[in-house]
């Protein structure tokens, strides 16, 4: 573990942010100067549980939030400032509720099997008005604006500040594109282990954002929202390698689509626990729009609504784009980064394990053809149904964390209730007169 005092002086770091990421993927942090850095790094940073989305009350001591000095990402637009990726602690322990704990401590496990995940993300967004009720670009009105370079260009200021920051952080970010919805972009880089992409996701979140508001605009990874247009994905791309990260262990030179039996596996556990994943890969009320949406203005929601997987067929919940990696095409960006990847580590391993198979290949366009396949489980139509789906899964629940998932149930259960108390215009308009 580095010093935060040494790193401080070293690269002129004035303030950390030790931050942590919360259940519903809320980012906490404190802002540390680097004259304190040093006692805080052995100490910890104190915050009130309760004061965040975990399952906390006020009567709870504080937790303790130690800082990763292997996760230090400066801000290369405020460059006296680093954030840093932390873990709660309580009582003398990592608390087990903590999203990226739970992550680290399964990939501690895969790398006695010598196994390393590896992902790479492809995180959507939309770049909108400061109060948030239209895109920003009133020019950009395409019935088809995905790679529109005209389009691309009136943001080219925003967009080339977030991929410049990447360079300069060194994760060689290689394209930037307007995608399919007026108004939405997606920036993709290199990938790595799960731990480093989870925080990567997260900085990434962040740092968009406040990119987005020097520039007068808001960006938003809210899965759905405009109903009429595309809405914002996650999707990830998934292998497996040795520890030392020199064999791919998802390729095969014998099989047809470049895949080896072991991710044939893997992806058999993606698809058997899918319909309950789902309640962390999407995980709002809002989720339900993106994956069960009518088409869009483009002709196409570019979204899974059932457990299937095609080859390079981006309208399959599982993509195979090319040998040795699969494109899990179900999140979206309001998933907890550290416990989206901690929920598709369980679920491939688990297919590992027993040697599931993923079933049948469908080479066919499931939104054409999707009514003629039989027996294809469908995804959850809300997240209620997703949530008991989730609860029913113990294998899922017990392995990714018995504690942060009755959390995380318990809470999202809540928020759920607190939508249902919510009247629509939609139940006015269809039910007053009744």
């Amino acid at each position: 573990m580095g010093d935060l005092a040494k790193y401080a002086k070293d690269n002129g770091i004035k303030f950390f942010l030790f931050n942590f990421t919360d259940l519903f993927g809320t980012q906490r942090a404190k802002l540390v100067p680097a004259e304190a850095a040093g006692k805080m790094q052995k100490a910890g940073a104190g915050f009130a549980g309760f004061a965040t989305w975990l399952d906390q009350t006020p009567a709870h001591p504080d937790i303790l939030v130690m800082p990763d000095t292997n996760a230090i990402i400066p801000l290369p637009w405020r460059p006296d400032v680093a954030w840093v990726a932390g873990e709660p602690w309580m009582n003398g322990e990592p608390l087990a509720q903590a999203p990226r704990v739970a992550l680290r401590n399964l990939m501690e496990t895969t790398t006695k099997k010598n196994m390393k995940l590896m992902a790479g993300v492809e995180p959507e967004f939309h770049l909108i008005n400061a109060d948030g009720t239209a895109i920003s670009d009133h020019r950009d009105t395409q019935e088809k604006p995905c790679y529109d370079q005209a389009a691309i260009m009136r943001r080219l200021d925003v967009i080339t500040e977030i991929c410049t920051t990447m360079v300069k952080l060194g994760w060689g970010p290689y394209q930037n594109d307007h995608e399919d919805a007026n108004g939405q972009f997606e920036i993709n880089w290199n990938f790595s282990d799960a731990l480093t992409t989870a925080d990567q996701l997260a900085f990434f979140k962040f740092m968009v954002k406040s990119i987005a508001e020097k520039h007068g605009l808001r960006a938003t990874f809210m899965p759905k929202p405009f109903i009429n247009l595309t809405g914002n994905g996650c999707h990830v791309h998934l292998s497996v390698w040795d520890n030392e990260r020199k064999k791919n262990l998802f390729h095969s030179d014998k099989d047809e689509m470049g895949l080896s039996a072991l991710a044939y596996n893997f992806l058999g556990g993606l698809m058997h626990h899918a319909d309950s994943l789902v309640a962390i890969t999407n995980p709002t009320v809002n989720s339900y729009k993106r994956i069960n949406a009518p088409r869009t203005v483009s002709g196409a929601t570019w979204s899974p609504n059932t457990v299937t997987f095609g080859g390079n067929n981006r309208t399959h919940m599982v993509r195979i784009p090319d040998a040795g990696r699969t494109e899990f095409r179900l999140p979206d960006g309001a998933a907890n980064p550290y416990l989206m990847m901690a929920g598709i580590l369980v679920a491939g391993l688990h297919g590992i394990d027993e040697k599931m198979s993923p079933g049948k290949r469908l080479d066919i366009d499931m939104y054409a053809e999707g009514h003629t396949v039989k027996n294809a489980k469908k995804l959850p139509l809300n997240l209620l149904d997703a949530l008991r789906n989730f609860e029913k899964d113990k294998y899922l629940r017990d392995s990714i964390g018995g504690e942060v998932t009755a959390a995380y149930l318990k809470l999202k259960h809540n928020e759920w209730n607190q939508y249902c108390r919510h009247l629509t215009q939609w139940e006015r308009d269809t039910t007053l007169d009744c």
